[in-house]
């Protein structure tokens, strides 16, 4: 499963937030969402990632852009993540890898020499048609917030 290329339909998904309720892809038409895809709730990057997104999180919400989260954990360890942390953006969890597998971010990952599946840090930013606008694939945690927010400026100039 190869990661989606910019211009392809972002593919709609159903997953529950760490309220349990069910967000969809589709809710969110006509805004640019940022759909960020990471390996795991409180371990040390994805933590630092999160922290930056809610550190840069008024500078999406003050250009009405969504700013999603995605992990394979579950709703309950999602509340206590967006707690710990106070993240003030979405936070969804895919048990069933359903958006993990139809971004193509379910891929085989070498640590220590030993591979095994798991999700690749990638973020996508979907445009207010529900088209994939870019894509970033293994983003570094601290700076992947502020280079969107970055990219952004720049494609409000054009």
């Amino acid at each position: 499963m190869h990661m989606l290329e910019a211009g392809t339909k972002a593919p709609d998904f159903a997953l529950l937030d760490k309220d349990g309720k069910e967000v969809r892809l589709s809710d969110f038409a006509g805004k640019r969402v940022v759909l960020y895809f990471y390996p795991r709730d409180n371990t040390p990057g994805c933590t630092r990632q999160a922290c930056a997104f809610a550190k840069a999180y008024e500078g999406f919400r003050s250009r009405d852009v969504v700013v999603i989260g995605i992990s394979k954990d579950s709703v309950a360890s999602h509340l206590k993540f967006a707690q710990k942390y106070e993240l003030p953006f979405i936070l969804l969890s895919d048990p069933e890898l359903q958006a993990i597998q139809a971004y193509g971010v379910w891929q085989e990952k070498k640590l220590y020499g030993k591979t095994s599946m798991g999700v690749v840090r990638t973020t996508y930013v979907i445009d207010p048609e529900g088209r994939v606008e870019k894509v970033m694939p293994k983003v570094k945690p601290d700076t992947n917030a502020e280079e969107i927010l970055a990219w952004m400026e720049t494609v409000r100039e054009h």
